[in-house]
């Protein structure tokens, strides 16, 4: 295989790890911990896993000898930068514990549990992939582990293998499964250990013990280089207004990270939009307004910032999405049978006044996006509406009628961009490189120890590595109950951007400098050798976040 200069010179670099994980470890024990909402639902359902407490490890002078076993690890869910250092520091770990400890991969995630396929991660290929991104050494998928006969049928597999314990990298339902897996092995008491590792670009999966899922740090500074690139370009052609929809489906974190490392014109946060109870024409008119205000000084460019699940927050979208989900599944007979031509006007005589009034407003082709693509739960597919035209669009119909009216002098001009896969695998920062192989080394700390239900924790992320604080939080208690499919389920709670928060705050005190000036950052691609503040930063919402 041809190995890029950069591949080569990363190979050699050695993750720095938290003090207390250097040397002997010991287990400190701190208060018994409840679930963050619906405790008497959530223990009900978690006996064996509820109340544990959290842990802390701390550096020993005894050495203590642990059974030879055996330890199982999955990636699930879409990609992040770092799972592989997870890997690397988890091997590393278990190795370091007794060298006949072997690491089995499952392949191509959860489902390789399900159907027993699984290779032994041996230290050649181990060392093949350290400090690399993406997740390709065993690959990941999306199977839910939710069902009685796929937690046997993986069991079948662990005990065949000498498996004593399972570690899965995953996001907020991947650790939600894990927590439901290692319940029902402790129920079971087959002496099976689950640990779980934050894993996602999106930034959704913390609190106060999960300072920030591995990922977030490396995508936001890939997207913000190239962010920062286009900014570069509007600047110099001063011609063209770049609307940029980020990946962040459920939380604008990665948007508002972004805005805060590159300073772009507009950015749009989605829980702002919610709060503030925004409709599509408000959102349209405030862009609009922006554009309108540079124009006067004779700026026909900018840049926009949206967050690809935008549209799901928006009040009065979200109750249109509604109404169209329930009407056309109830109609799908009816719909299919409507000529391509008439389709819109029979919706719009179908849905009530106010939805019937937003879905008439729709450019055409969001309109159809709308009523025709359904995923295989009959839901409209909202991350393929692509808000940056649907925005740009419906800004540039309303600059013509103030054109009309004499409100408006400037030319208006757009190009579109969405930046999402660009972001998944790119090849770890130090930060994420380091934060990862820290995270599989805790996840092999808390396999030595016993635990089960814990997802691995480190925290003081935006100290140097070396006084990173490392232990386990329970699973059980970041979870609350919330309605999946129509039942109740237990999951973990989503992290939303906190309008309270400093990084927002930061955000909102200077948005409207950047919107009227052309005060853009450029951050330059990620740097992987050099002196430390320019290669080790943690993320602006880190730094903000911790008041640093």
């Amino acid at each position: 295989m041809t190995k890029s200069a950069l591949q080569i010179a990363r190979a050699a670099y050695q993750p720095k790890l938290p003090k207390a994980l250097k040397g002997h470890v010991k287990v400190v024990a701190g208060a018994a911990t409840q679930s963050v909402a619906d405790q008497e639902e959530i223990q009900k359902l978690f006996p064996n896993t509820y109340g544990m407490p959290l842990i802390k490890f701390e550096t020993s002078e005894e050495a203590v000898n642990f059974p030879a076993m055996n330890v199982g690890v999955i990636l699930s869910g879409g990609q992040a930068p770092g799972g592989h250092n997870v890997i690397s520091g988890l091997f590393d770990g278990i190795k370091k514990m007794d060298p006949a400890n072997k690491l089995y991969g499952f392949i191509l995630g959860p489902g390789g549990l399900v159907d027993h396929k699984y290779m032994e991660l041996t230290a050649d290929i181990i060392d093949e992939y350290r400090n690399t991104g993406g997740f390709d050494i065993i690959g990941s998928g999306r199977t839910k582990l939710e069902k009685v006969e796929q937690f046997e049928k993986g069991y079948e597999i662990l005990k065949e293998l000498g498996i004593k314990a399972l570690v899965i990298i995953g996001g907020d339902d991947s650790n939600t499964n894990a927590c439901v897996l290692a319940e029902y092995y402790a129920a079971k008491n087959y002496g099976i250990q689950v640990i779980g590792c934050p894993k996602t670009i999106d930034g959704d999966l913390k609190n106060d013990m999960i300072e920030t899922s591995f990922g977030f740090d490396t995508a936001c500074k890939t997207y913000s280089e190239v962010i920062g690139n286009i900014e570069r370009d509007c600047n110099s052609a001063r011609k063209y207004w770049h609307f940029i929809k980020l990946m962040g489906r459920s939380a604008s974190h990665i948007a508002l990270e972004c805005a805060l490392q590159t300073q772009p014109n507009i950015c749009l946060i989605s829980e702002e939009v919610e709060a503030k109870n925004m409709s599509l024409d408000d959102i349209v008119t405030y862009i609009a307004q922006v554009v309108a205000d540079r124009a006067a000084k004779g700026n026909n460019f900018g840049t926009v910032l949206i967050p690809e699940g935008l549209i799901e927050f928006i009040p009065a979208m979200k109750s249109l999405i509604a109404e169209l989900n329930d009407f056309l599944a109830a109609n799908a007979e009816e719909f299919s049978h409507i000529k391509r031509s008439h389709q819109r006007d029979y919706i719009i005589s179908k849905l009530t006044p106010a939805n019937a009034a937003i879905y008439a407003s729709l450019p055409e082709g969001v309109a159809r996006q709308l009523s025709l693509d359904r995923d295989p739960h009959g839901n409209v597919q909202v991350s393929l509406i692509e808000t940056e035209k649907l925005l740009s669009e419906m800004v540039g119909t309303k600059l013509a009628e103030w054109k009309e009216a004499g409100k408006y002098v400037g030319k208006f001009a757009a190009q579109h961009h969405f930046f999402g896969y660009e972001g998944r695998c790119a090849a770890p920062s130090n930060f994420d490189a380091d934060y990862c192989y820290s995270l599989g080394f805790a996840a092999s700390a808390l396999i030595a120890n016993g635990k089960t239900g814990y997802m691995s924790s480190i925290r003081n992320t935006t100290a140097p590595a070396e006084e990173w604080i490392a232990g386990g939080v329970p699973i059980t208690m970041m979870m609350n109950m919330e309605r999946r499919h129509g039942e109740m389920k237990p999951v973990i709670q989503k992290a939303l951007v906190k309008l309270d928060g400093a990084p927002f705050k930061a955000f909102a005190a200077q948005r409207e400098q950047w919107a009227k000036e052309t005060e853009y950052v450029y951050p330059g691609p990620i740097q992987y050798f050099g002196p430390s503040e320019v290669c080790d930063q943690p993320t602006k919402t880190l730094q903000l976040e911790q008041g640093k």
